[in-house]
């Protein structure tokens, strides 16, 4: 079968097409064809070895896809031959708080990922999708909406009349905006583009900032909610913007730290803020199989979809991948098999 390998994790063109025997499906996994896969930041990061330890150049990347039950190991009754199915990157987080241990197994990192003509699961792991819902609403959700649900449900239970602030307009933005609307709440979003901005907009954002022409875009955020400020952040810039995301909070706010973003820091530039404002800063990976069905209910009964920017065929993996980290995209890149 045709795959691709992380390689020797020097940049972004590391990534090589190889050829690998078909896997079989032992007890309690699946064997699953994908169909359509979702790029994010860690992947980028992973080519470029500056996402956690080093893994085998031959780890077949990527954690994000759909599709579609080819075989099933002994002892698999979850799951059938031709289900269309999905699946959380922690695969071992079936339900209930988070544990360290999940990152023991974790798709496109410690294990093969979704790049590959053929790839083994869990099982216990997998989702059915639902009928309603497209390939392409779906494919990109296991990293970038799972964890926005997990933030915004699970943590800060939002609400209507809160005030959501998401920083920059990626795949965790785009998502957190989708949600908290659907929840009834004001949502705030930042980008250094107009034109983004503008999209955004359209999705149902209530306030947009472009942080490059609004350098102290905080203190824009406090004027624009009429001096309050955002009761939940969803923080996804790193060290660097940390600061700025508790002057732009509320008093209570809870920020949610998401993802492994580089910075020179000092992460707080104004550490009295944090006790004046009596903010919560609590950082999160991803969700558990639980939270992600409870996500895609909730996809179904609000018909939202996903925002999609560009897909690109298997054999252009390589281009997908140096599209995705110019980071001139706004939306999904997927790579189609």
């Amino acid at each position: 079968m045709k795959a691709y390998h992380i390689g020797a994790q020097d940049g972004i063109d590391a990534l090589v097409a190889a050829t690998r025997p078909e896997p079989v499906a032992g007890p309690g996994e699946a064997l699953v064809a994908p169909r359509l896969v979702g790029l994010i930041s860690r992947d980028v990061q992973l080519l470029r070895g500056t996402y956690g330890p080093r893994q085998s150049e031959t780890r077949i990347p990527m954690s994000e896809g759909v599709g579609e039950v080819v075989a099933i190991g002994e002892s698999v009754t979850e799951i059938a031959v031709g289900d269309r199915v999905v699946c959380g990157h922690f695969a071992n987080w079936l339900d209930g708080a988070f544990r360290a241990d999940v990152f023991a197994h974790d798709i496109g990192i410690t294990h093969d990922g979704w790049l590959a003509e053929r790839i083994v699961l869990p099982a216990a792991a997998l989702i059915r999708v639902p009928d309603a819902l497209a390939d392409a609403d779906v494919a990109g959700l296991a990293s970038a909406a799972l964890t926005a649900w997990n933030a915004l449900i699970e943590i800060c239970d939002v609400k209507p009349g809160d005030t959501v602030l998401c920083l920059g307009t990626g795949s965790v933005s785009l998502a957190a905006l989708k949600i908290a609307k659907a929840r009834g709440a004001r949502v705030a979003i930042t980008s250094s583009r107009d034109a983004k901005l503008e999209t955004a907009r359209a999705l149902g954002a209530d306030i947009t900032i472009n942080y490059r022409t609004s350098p102290d875009w905080a203190a824009e955020m406090i004027a624009k909610t009429d001096g309050k400020g955002a009761d939940i952040v969803i923080e996804t810039g790193g060290v660097d913007t940390l600061g700025h995301s508790i002057a732009a909070a509320a008093a209570n706010a809870r920020i949610i730290v998401i993802g492994v973003s580089p910075g020179e820091g000092p992460a707080i530039h104004n550490y009295l803020s944090l006790i004046l404002k009596n903010v919560t800063i609590r950082g999160i990976a991803n969700g558990s199989r639980a939270m992600f069905v409870d996500l895609l209910d909730t996809m179904v009964a609000n018909g939202m979809t996903t925002v999609v920017d560009r897909t690109f065929a298997f054999d252009d993996a390589p281009a997908a991948i140096r599209y995705f980290a110019a980071a001139g995209h706004l939306g999904k890149v997927m790579i189609a098999f």
